[in-house]
């Protein structure tokens, strides 16, 4: 996938991993970026486009659709927590809106995107993901669960586009450095690893980044039977 040149649109853009994609993207050629975020007025980099999405919103989905028709790069990164559902008590309200932003959220603007990027030549569809879709944790239930929902759809969506040419590439990672992980001291990476990281995936066709060691450690032992990790 050539970035150089292209046109994409990142979807939670304004700050975090997303922001540090769009920064990539552009630090890499390509000629324009569409920064999506609920509040375009908080895109505060001059390089960027800002663009209302909510992806939640099927009218902020469709209009983003019908003014970035010229987009070869989407990026899926617009994404929430639900850390207010707790695993055996309370609402699920917290989980109910992970499902709904992170699953559904990235169904909905790669469906919309899909023929676009069918008729730009296939170009690229990239989902944020997590270490959680492969290792829940009883701290954040809600979240794990859209996650390995959302890398199911990613799987499902790699197979379904190839036929149009279109590269679909899986971002998995464990702590970031972002607002979402600042309950946490756990070890973290910067949003800028991360895109730089998938920006080398874009260049080599690659259909997944492992963005740190944690990361790749649990993906080896998917294979591995089912225990309970010490310390949990």
């Amino acid at each position: 996938m050539e970035i150089k040149g292209s046109v994409a649109l990142v979807t939670g853009a304004n700050r975090g991993i997303g922001r540090a994609f769009a920064r990539s993207l552009i630090n890499h050629g390509a000629a324009k970026v569409y920064a999506g975020a609920r509040d375009p007025a908080g895109v505060a980099d001059p390089d960027l486009v800002p663009l209302r999405l909510d992806v939640t919103d099927p009218e902020d989905v469709a209009a983003a659709a019908a003014i970035a028709d010229d987009v070869s790069i989407v990026i899926n990164n617009a994404g929430i927590g639900g850390g207010s559902t707790e695993l055996l008590e309370g609402t699920f309200d917290g989980a109910r809106q992970a499902m709904e932003v992170n699953y559904f959220g990235t169904w909905a603007v790669s469906r919309a995107f899909a023929p676009i990027l069918a008729r730009n030549g296939g170009g690229a569809l990239v989902n944020m993901l997590s270490l959680a879709s492969w290792a829940s944790r009883p701290q954040f239930p809600g979240y794990a669960a859209s996650k390995a929902a959302q890398w199911s759809l990613t799987d499902a969506l790699r197979r379904a586009l190839h036929a149009q040419g279109t590269l679909v590439v899986g971002v998995h990672a464990g702590f970031v450095e972002t607002d979402l992980s600042a309950w946490t001291n756990a070890s973290k990476i910067s949003p800028t690893t991360v895109a730089e990281l998938t920006m080398n995936a874009l260049a080599g066709d690659q259909l997944e980044v492992l963005a740190d060691e944690e990361t790749r450690r649990i993906k080896a032992a998917l294979s591995q039977p089912v225990s309970v990790p010490p310390g949990i």
